[in-house]
């Protein structure tokens, strides 16, 4: 299936120093990107919390960031800030290019995300009878591939490792020099296992991206009563043949009590087995 991707911006980082300078400000290393996959990376802020997650491009001139439309001032402003005396130039292409996601289909010069999901580069003018303007399916099929997403509502609400990013380094590495955040997140990561991960549910009740999850039988909840609403949070949902899926993270000691959305006699939530 092929699937037009309406809600996403695309930035072209070109120059000289364009290599070394994401090298300098994403959580994954740009070092091991090749041509024909793309790497998820987290752009942090100081704390170590997510301003947006990456999809990275690497083509001959330079590299694409894919991200979030609701994001984009915020992070081509940021990130030029950091520009400073490099040979590098920011262009905002999102109204020259469109962004077609692939599901489980093979398409020539498609960008792999993984073994499932690839992305499509092509000029604004492009058609084809095949693509599909709803977004849901490619949504669907993310929340199905554990690939998180943060938009601006969420921005600043996770580390990497809520989001899983860490796991077989899949949008950070370890190994790499500093980036902002850096720290903290290599803290988190040598101290242990995270005490936040995020997981796949399911309800029969409508949610939105950055509800939070609440568990009646958290120390907190039982404290705070109704107040408490810091078990988790909702990264990404869609409404799918009359359910609503979703990524969200929740604190793992909880994975095995009843989980509502927002307050204890909210919606619950069912956990999907991801094994």
């Amino acid at each position: 299936m092929f699937i037009y991707l309406n809600n996403r911006a695309l930035l072209k980082i070109s120059g000289n120093d364009a290599e070394s300078f994401l090298q300098s400000q994403l959580s994954n290393d740009i070092l091991k990107l090749d041509t024909s996959s793309i790497q998820l990376s987290a752009y942090c802020q100081h704390q170590g919390k997510i301003l947006s997650l990456f999809w990275v491009l690497r083509q001959e001139e330079g590299f694409y960031l894919s991200f979030p439309k609701d994001v984009l001032d915020l992070i081509k402003s940021r990130l030029q800030m950091f520009v400073m005396m490099s040979d590098v130039n920011i262009e905002n292409i999102s109204d020259s290019y469109c962004q077609i996601g692939v599901v489980d289909e093979t398409a020539p010069n498609a960008f792999s995300i993984n073994k499932k999901l690839s992305v499509l580069i092509e000029s604004k003018n492009y058609h084809s009878d095949s693509i599909n303007y709803e977004n849901f399916h490619w949504t669907k099929a993310c929340i199905d591939s554990f690939l998180p997403e943060v938009v601006l509502s969420t921005s600043e609400k996770f580390v990497p490792q809520m989001l899983n990013l860490d796991i077989d380094e899949l949008g950070v590495n370890f190994s790499k020099g500093c980036y902002p955040g850096q720290e903290v997140v290599a803290r988190l990561h040598y101290l242990g296992s995270a005490k936040r991960r995020l997981f796949s549910f399911k309800s029969d009740q409508e949610m939105q991206v950055g509800d939070h999850l609440y568990c009646i039988t958290s120390k907190t909840a039982l404290a705070r009563g109704d107040r408490y609403k810091g078990s988790g949070i909702v990264v990404s949902k869609v409404k799918y043949n009359s359910l609503f899926y979703c990524l969200a993270t929740l604190d793992v000691d909880l994975i095995d009590h009843g989980i509502t959305l927002n307050y204890k006699h909210g919606p619950k939530l069912e956990r999907i087995n991801d094994e």
